[in-house]
């Protein structure tokens, strides 16, 4: 997949209902990541380790019921070495308890798209029931690597460790050290699920994310992934058309205080082509009829559509750049009173 856009770029068995193993955290971390979002949680927020918490088994870095970590340490210890315990404690501590965190975890991915998921939990331990597909995978890796690009600074460490260097941690995902432009992302694997990985690899402006289910081995999950990334980085190329706030073009203003405004663009823009297609970007500009002030600051003005071969490949609302005010007679008489000033002065 396509992390800008989301196109699929190879699939086989992509909704296939599997068990992701701990790639379940994915959805765990996004969850975390949206809580920091709207300050329920910061970095140095200190959470405590239930008994519960600290009884998980599986991936841990041995939480005691007695301590506390940040969230900080714990968002390094899940991304890094797979902690269920610290991912127990952070639905706890969020969501008052696992299950209510699991609803919201479910509620999310519904949001999503990600209709071949069920969650039971938020760590990964095999349950029945507990299933998503490589599909599903893809779209929650994508919406935490897009709207959450911080999280690279956990899922791109090799080696850390915690309590004062006591506690060494190594990533389980061997991808970070082997494979160029790696970025991430999730690994996961128990006896009935086998080896999972959710991979994440930027290079050239073009970021991908390669989703390998029930691998055999885990030197087979690895190379299936990179063999995907390898794919999409020598097959495609992604071309920056657009960047957020550039100037196009300025436009006249009927009935405005100001004659004109500057047409900018809402958001960055670019798009996945082929390198093998050398066919040109062709651009075509529409403006709305009769602008008109009022106009607020972001108002849509226009659109810039772009075309391979006849083919929509992108389209970018085109928006103003300021205010301007409808003209009355009272701010004409201002103006005016103002420039005969100007004259006086000079």
């Amino acid at each position: 997949m396509n992390k800008q856009h989301g196109e699929i770029l190879f699939e086989k068995n992509s909704h296939e209902q599997l068990r992701p193993a701990s790639v379940t955290k994915v959805m765990s971390i996004l969850l975390i990541m949206e809580a920091l979002d709207r300050g329920d949680i910061a970095l140095d927020t200190q959470i405590p380790c239930s008994e519960k918490a600290s009884s998980m088994g599986g991936s841990q870095i041995w939480l005691d019921s007695t301590e506390t970590l940040s969230v900080d340490e714990m968002l390094k210890a899940i991304c890094v070495v797979s902690a269920n315990d610290c991912t127990v404690a952070m639905a706890e501590y969020l969501s008052g308890s696992e299950e209510l965190f699991v609803q919201k975890m479910n509620d999310r991915a519904k949001e999503l798209g990600m209709n071949d998921t069920t969650f039971k939990n938020c760590h990964g331990i095999d349950e029945d029931g507990h299933l998503t597909s490589s599909y599903d995978i893809s779209l929650m890796s994508k919406e935490l690597l897009q709207n959450h690009p911080s999280i690279k600074n956990y899922t791109t460490i090799w080696m850390d460790s915690l309590r004062d260097g006591q506690s060494e941690l190594v990533n389980t995902n061997k991808l970070i050290r082997t494979y160029d432009g790696a970025t991430g992302l999730k690994t996961g694997s128990t006896s009935l699920a086998l080896y999972n990985l959710s991979a994440s690899a930027t290079k050239d402006d073009l970021s991908l994310i390669a989703v390998v289910l029930r691998a055999p081995t885990p030197k087979i999950r690895f190379s299936e992934a990179k063999l995907l990334l390898d794919y999409g980085f020598s097959t495609y190329s992604f071309k920056k058309i657009a960047t957020k706030n550039d100037v196009l073009q300025s436009v006249n203003v009927n009935k405005g205080t100001q004659g004109s405004v500057n047409l900018v663009f809402e958001n960055d823009s670019g798009v996945l082509v082929k390198k093998s297609n050398s066919s040109e970007i062709k651009q075509e500009l529409t403006l709305n009829e009769n602008i008109e002030a009022p106009i607020n600051s972001g108002d849509i003005l226009g659109k810039m559509n772009y075309y391979i071969d006849d083919n929509l490949i992108s389209s970018v609302n085109l928006v103003s750049e300021n205010n301007i005010s409808k003209k009355t007679l009272l701010n004409t008489f201002n103006y005016i009173a103002s420039d005969w000033l100007n004259l006086l002065r000079n």
